[in-house]
């Protein structure tokens, strides 16, 4: 035995020498940042990282947070948020992270355009990479700061009136990350700085292929077409573009012109005319779609062929991504009768708000408004965008009232809890049933016109009054008239014309944005940058019969005192001594 284990000793001990080299670990296949100075595909994928943190990229149903909407999910956030649990440690609004993040991965990526061998082989080609690359890292980097300014704009607790950190330059893990907020004011300034660089190299409006050197854009005039085509073809119609950027621009002018950031009147002219210079690109009020209020329709997206020899897009796009098949959104909103969870339930509150077919608000006596036939005579975009008891979809009517079986309010966990299902964004087409489930077409839309028509006729109407048209030949009341009578209501619309005041017409302009933009993210944030109540419980209706009753459903659990401003994430301000919290949280 005692020889045996002399022998296992000296074995082990022989072998040591190599054993040292077996178990040294070999080169693994992950890459390491020095891949990108040799590898243009990877060195891509830091912009591509940054374009997948854009909070538009799906809808986030945040109207649940609002007077619009409430959802029959108890673990909803934004529930949980609208009915007292918002804090700095609860924030579903929250994009802190998301955002500085993708500022992070621009900010080294502009680092790397001029280093980076995008097309070694073809000098032009990769002068080209690094314009465009350049273009795309500024506007997005713009956005991203936009997006955060928007969720925590607001003052500090000295009252003065804060931004967001300026991240100008990339971080690494050594760095020291305790910045103080800029102003708000320094906060957009960056934002149009970033914009206007961004513009230096994106000349064109739009990815298109051009046929002749005579349609080449500014600064690319001696480039060969086919180069040029390469980089700046139709192709790359879903990345930033100049026209996106503009638009961003409107937005970011819009914002900063609300009552809950502004007193400066002078601000409202700059709103109008960034609006204003993104609508005369499609001939303003001529330019507006005619389908743009239903959109995302079958029959519509169907048609959609970017890659054909005359692209096929829809005039009320300004921005999106890419069409797929799917019909989650259907599955998590369709009715129970339809196999759908009816997660997003539209209050009466939304529904209230939808005026008679006259174009008068319903609260009017001109409506003709009748309570025990309350669906009738109403604006066409009620039946369109809300599922009420009666109104059909997939070839079902749908009862919501008492004897309604499952879709009656409040029969089955899936039930709605307001008397309403969500019809607007929904595609019919969907079959949920287990034994044939379908998919359709979608696409998540980033920005549409009809927002920048709204924005335009909100500043225009604060900047020049209801009917002053700055340079643009078209005033605040002309959009509100087109995108009304888009929607079905007559082109008399005798409301419409009897108003002649500044305040009357913000009144209807911000109706007309709740209606047109419902269920697609914005009215939490409007009710904020025009810090309206915040408190509006939110409603529904029981039906028994031809008995309809009006019924309170959730409460709004908001302050008015300081909740029109987001708060940050806690545990940034305690990390970083430099980071002021907003007033109140």
């Amino acid at each position: 035995m005692r020889f045996l284990t002399k022998y296992f000793l000296f074995v082990v001990v022989a072998a040591l020498p190599l054993s040292c080299t077996l178990l040294e670990p070999v080169e693994d296949n992950h890459s390491t940042i020095d891949r990108i100075y040799g590898d243009p595909a990877y060195a891509e994928g830091v912009l591509m990282n940054a374009y997948t943190k854009i909070p538009t990229n799906s809808l986030s149903f945040n109207d649940v947070a609002t007077d619009d909407a409430v959802s029959n999910d108890k673990l909803n956030n934004y529930s949980r948020m609208a009915t007292g649990q918002w804090s700095a440690l609860f924030n579903p609004m929250d994009q802190w992270s998301n955002c500085i993040s993708g500022i992070q991965a621009l900010n080294q990526f502009t680092t790397l355009i001029d280093t980076v061998n995008w097309k070694g082989s073809v000098p032009e080609l990769n002068w080209l990479y690094t314009q465009r690359f350049k273009g795309e890292a500024f506007a997005l980097r713009a956005l991203l700061q936009y997006h955060l300014l928007v969720t925590v704009a607001g003052p500090g607790t000295d009252g003065q009136m804060l931004g967001i950190p300026q991240f100008d330059q990339f971080l690494d893990v050594n760095a020291d990350f305790n910045i103080p907020r800029a102003t708000f004011s320094e906060s957009v300034s960056k934002i149009y700085a970033d914009i206007d660089e961004a513009l230096k190299y994106l000349t064109m409006n739009d990815y298109i292929n051009v046929a002749t050197t005579a349609q080449l854009p500014a600064g690319y005039e001696k480039v060969s077409v086919t180069n040029y085509n390469i980089v700046f073809g139709a192709e790359l119609n879903q990345r930033m573009s100049a026209r996106v950027a503009k638009a961003l621009r409107a937005k970011v002018a819009l914002l900063a012109a609300s009552p809950a950031f502004n007193t400066d009147a002078a601000k409202w002219v700059t709103a109008a005319n960034y609006a204003g210079e993104v609508l005369k690109g499609i001939n303003g009020i001529a330019g507006l779609d005619p389908d743009g209020n239903k959109f995302y329709l079958k029959t519509l997206v169907d048609k959609l062929n970017v890659s054909a020899a005359t692209p096929i897009d829809q005039k009320e796009i300004l921005w999106r991504r890419s069409v797929v098949a799917s019909n989650s959104r259907e599955m998590a909103n369709y009715p129970p009768s339809l196999f759908g969870r009816g997660n997003v339930n539209p209050t009466q509150n939304l529904v209230d708000a939808f005026p008679a077919l006259n174009g008068y608000p319903i609260s009017k006596t001109e409506s003709n408004f009748d309570k025990a036939n309350p669906y009738a005579n109403r604006d066409p975009r009620l039946k369109q965008y809300i599922l009420y008891n009666g109104n059909t979809f997939s070839g079902k009517t749908l009862l919501t009232g008492v004897g309604g079986g499952v879709d009656a309010k409040d029969s089955v966990e899936a039930s709605t809890r307001t008397g309403y299902y969500l019809k607007k964004l929904l595609v019919e087409e969907v079959n949920l049933n287990p034994v044939s489930t379908t998919t359709q077409k979608h696409y998540e839309t980033h920005m549409r016109y009809t927002d920048f028509f709204l924005g335009y006729a909100e500043a225009a109407n604060e900047a020049w009054g209801p009917t002053g048209t700055g340079t643009f030949g078209f005033s605040a009341k002309d959009v509100i008239a087109a995108i009304r009578i888009r929607a079905g209501i007559p082109k008399a619309d005798p409301y419409l014309t009897s108003i002649t005041t500044k305040e009357e017409l913000r009144e209807l302009i911000r109706n007309e944005r709740r209606i047109e933009l419902c269920f697609e993210g914005h009215r939490f944030w409007d009710l904020r940058r025009w810090k309206s109540s915040l408190t509006e419980t939110a409603k529904g209706i029981n039906i028994n019969k031809t008995t309809f009753t009006v019924v309170d459903v959730e409460p709004r659990a908001y302050s008015n005192d300081f909740m029109h401003y987001g708060p940050l994430p806690q545990t940034e301000v305690v990390k970083y001594s430099a980071i002021i919290q907003n007033k109140g949280w």
